[in-house]
């Protein structure tokens, strides 16, 4: 079966330098790293993002790090709003502005040699119509599969439990209507909405699978554990995903354990490789 590789996100990562954080995760055996945009790792905003991400990459390629790219930084766009504007905010100007950011993202993710780029719908506000809000979404992925589809990366949307698109069902309705996108699959989540095991999703939905995020997770909580802890069954996950021949990177995503990643990315490899063996 598939040898999996695995990648440990930045946003895990924030009070690392990213060279510091690079080398780190090469040396405890990740064959990647998710990389979030943000204010902290490679602000996408900053005048010479472009020149940082080719400094990225050529670290990269001498630690033997493949590259995903994450756009769901709290505050990039709005420092007075969590993840504002997106997909399904009420303002067109606002649905831009996202547009525009992950259009951004996808040409870093070009220099970055990355192999997916990652993102979500985001939330409606209360009193915005679900089926409008539906309608904006498609309407802005399709607007970046046209503009950014079919490039050496894979464009992928990630269900989020709360969010317009939370679950698998969710994202095959987008997929239909959008041609061109992939799926972001956090398997965490899978435990917390939407109607298949985790096991189940990566089996049912392996050939639309752009990226992949594994982590603990209680059943309907959404909350980021470490892979020891929670409810998913972590060896049924790797199992799946090297039954389903899947090579490209499996991501952890520990946002709010940065002030301990010193013991959380090692014991994070630890139980993957226990996981493998079970």
């Amino acid at each position: 079966m598939t040898e999996l590789r695995y990648a440990y996100n930045t946003n895990g990562l924030t009070s690392h330098r990213l060279s510091d954080a690079l080398s780190f995760l090469a040396d405890t055996g990740y064959a990647g790293v998710a990389l979030t945009l943000d204010v902290v790792h490679l602000d996408p905003f900053a005048d010479d993002a472009f020149a940082q991400a080719e400094q990225v990459r050529a670290r990269c390629d001498e630690l033997g790090l493949g590259v995903v790219v994450e756009t769901g930084a709290r505050f990039l766009l709005d420092p007075r709003a969590k993840h504002e504007p997106t997909f399904v905010s009420a303002s067109a100007e606002g649905r831009a502005r996202r547009l525009a950011y992950l259009r951004l993202a996808c040409d870093l993710a070009g220099v970055l040699g990355a192999e997916a780029v990652s993102f979500w719908a985001g939330v409606p506000k209360p009193g915005v119509d679900r089926d409008e809000a539906w309608g904006w979404f498609a309407d802005g992925v399709r607007a970046l599969v046209d503009s950014h589809g079919g490039r050496s990366y894979a464009l992928a949307v990630e269900p989020e439990p709360g969010m317009l698109v939370e679950d698998c069902d969710g994202w095959a309705r987008l997929a239909a209507e959008a041609p061109g996108i992939t799926l972001a699959l956090d398997t965490g989540h899978c435990v917390v909405a939407g109607a298949y095991a985790p096991e189940e999703a990566v089996a049912r939905f392996a050939p639309s699978l752009g990226t992949v995020a594994v982590e603990g997770m209680r059943r309907g909580v959404h909350d980021h554990l470490p892979l020891d802890e929670g409810d998913v069954d972590l060896p049924a996950v790797l199992r799946a995903l090297r039954e389903a021949s899947y090579d490209r990177l499996v991501t952890l995503e520990l946002s709010r354990d940065g002030h301990r990643a010193h013991e959380m990315v090692p014991r994070a490899m630890a139980t993957l490789r226990e996981a493998e063996q079970a």
